[in-house]
């Protein structure tokens, strides 16, 4: 990319647009129009990170790092310059497809009832977790007709990893959750790969936000793991979307002290369990509590609920925890 290229970058991304897309707070209004607020860069107690915003421009006075918009994606992302570039160019690209994408796929839903029953199958019944979760179906084979009907080029879908090189929607069959610059979509067709995410990362914990100010926070793969458990009342649960967190969600996890409990699946190969002790040990290091949390062979907290587990049964597993 030429010098000119990303000049231009720089000036579609501004850095507090982007810090605040990816949780970043103020917490104090300076003179000249700066901020300060906690360094998402290392774990901060007090406000040490300064923003300009009318320059571009951060700098940490605790860690004492700083610089521009492509600086702090290097360094918050843990990639190297030509990584933290290709980022920025697709956060560029999808901040303004992705609420409508995601407008379009929740007003699907229930215009399918085997997506609807796909949910129920799953233990996904309450009205007020589809809307928490803003959960959306793509049927295919439509999606490309709205967004350009509303104004946006093909061309940018393809960039997007919305439309194929060849024209058709790639998320067809699935139930789809907006994540934080992503999309994840589960497909309720045995016959296609169950997963699909557009290109980039997979962002922070899930729901973050609203999780961060409990003292005990439950940690789980998946994103019907996550339901299952909302649905039953635990509203301090979020969602890794794996068991190998990157390096930003490792962060939030050790954000502030608390309890962190494990809630892998219990694979029969062991590979939920083995994962899970190995961050344990990894938290521990940092001072966080971790507990093991231990399900019946061969469950997830998913497939625990849709088999008769309930909220009861649930309480009990985090009170016999394991440190």
């Amino acid at each position: 990319m030429s010098r000119t290229a990303i000049d231009e970058l720089k000036q579609q991304v501004l850095l507090l647009d982007y810090l605040q897309a990816h949780e970043w707070r103020p917490t104090r209004r300076l003179s000249r129009g700066r901020w300060m607020g906690l360094c998402p860069l290392h774990h901060d107690h007090k406000p040490s990170f300064l923003v300009d915003p009318c320059k571009n421009l951060f700098y940490c006075y605790g860690c004492g790092r700083g610089g521009d918009v492509i600086r702090f994606a290097e360094l918050h992302h843990q990639v190297k310059f030509p990584q933290a570039l290709e980022l920025l160019r697709q956060w560029c690209r999808l901040m303004p497809l992705l609420p409508a994408t995601t407008r379009f796929y929740r007003v699907q839903l229930h215009r399918h009832g085997d997506a609807v029953a796909y949910l129920h199958q799953r233990g996904l019944r309450s009205p007020e977790l589809i809307e928490h979760m803003q959960i959306g179906y793509a049927p295919g084979g439509c999606l490309r007709a709205w967004l350009t009907q509303l104004g946006y080029p093909l061309s940018v879908l393809c960039q997007a990893g919305l439309v194929s090189g060849v024209g058709y929607d790639t998320y067809m069959h699935r139930i789809v959750f907006p994540l934080e610059g992503n999309l994840y979509g589960r497909s309720i067709s045995a016959s296609a790969p169950p997963h699909r995410f557009l290109p980039g990362t997979k962002g922070g914990l899930y729901a973050w936000q609203q999780v961060r100010q409990y003292p005990e926070v439950i940690l789980v793969e998946g994103l019907f793991d996550y339901a299952v458990l909302w649905q039953a009342g635990f509203h301090n649960v979020t969602c890794s979307l794996g068991v190998h967190l990157n390096a930003r969600q490792f962060r939030q996890l050790c954000d502030r002290p608390r309890i962190v409990y494990l809630t892998f699946d219990a694979d029969p190969n062991g590979s939920g369990q083995q994962a899970a002790r190995s961050l344990s040990r990894r938290l521990r290091e940092r001072g966080i509590v971790a507990r093991l949390v231990s399900l019946p062979d061969g469950h997830d907290p998913n497939s625990f609920f849709v088999q008769g587990g309930d909220a009861r049964q649930f309480q009990s597993l985090l009170e016999v925890a394991q440190s």
